[in-house]
């Protein structure tokens, strides 16, 4: 599971889906199933680019390392204070 996609999406989101809306109402388009058509592909597209999107930053990332160990719910008693 991604984290940083699912935070991203509220992001991606309104910003893809208002995209595809504005060039529908760009190009003439002011019926409704025009408009409908590109708020629904807007909401499909909406996780899909946000995981792209979350897989990009984290390749370009240094300090991004996916070896790591996977945390718990309960922090480690051994680990040091931050």
């Amino acid at each position: 599971m991604d984290r940083l996609s699912l935070v991203l999406i509220l992001a991606v989101g309104p910003t893809l889906t208002g995209s595809f809306l504005t060039v529908v109402l760009g190009l003439g388009y002011y019926s409704w199933p025009a408009i409908a058509g590109a708020i629904l592909l807007g909401l499909v597209l909406t996780w899909p680019v946000s995981y792209v999107v979350s897989r990009w930053i984290k390749r370009d990332d240094p300090d991004f390392d996916h070896t790591r160990r996977k945390g718990s719910l309960m922090p480690d008693p051994d680990a040091p204070e931050v």
